[in-house]
């Protein structure tokens, strides 16, 4: 929520300061002196931002991804371990010829719940 509260105060301070720099004018000299370009100061302050979270994203999505991976493969690791330790307790309880006990309520019915 933090996060989200940060990115929208950075983006009108952002928006603040393109609409009140629409009139200056920068130019720009590319490599060697081949070409000069006059243009809002606004445009290349926002071209290096959308540059920089492109490069965020790109280099933040490899590791996003191989955590989701990760996290599915031990969730279905822990459900497959849940089921054994169930059955294992019924093939104790039938051979003890004890009551089952009754079944506590599984983690994902609790978080629907909230």
């Amino acid at each position: 929520m933090i996060r989200l509260i940060l990115v929208g105060i950075l983006l009108l301070l952002s928006l603040a300061f393109f609409l009140q720099n629409q009139e200056q004018e920068v130019t720009l000299r590319y490599f060697f002196g081949l070409l000069e370009a006059s243009t809002p100061i606004y445009k290349p302050i926002l071209a290096g931002f959308v540059v920089g979270l492109l490069v965020a994203a790109i280099l933040l999505f490899p590791p996003w991804v191989r955590g989701r991976i990760e996290l599915r493969r031990k969730t279905k690791t822990l459900q497959e371990a849940e089921v054994d330790l169930e059955r294992l307790r019924q093939s104790i309880d039938k051979i003890s010829g004890r009551t089952p006990a009754p079944a506590p309520l599984e983690p994902s019915q609790d978080l629907a719940d909230e």
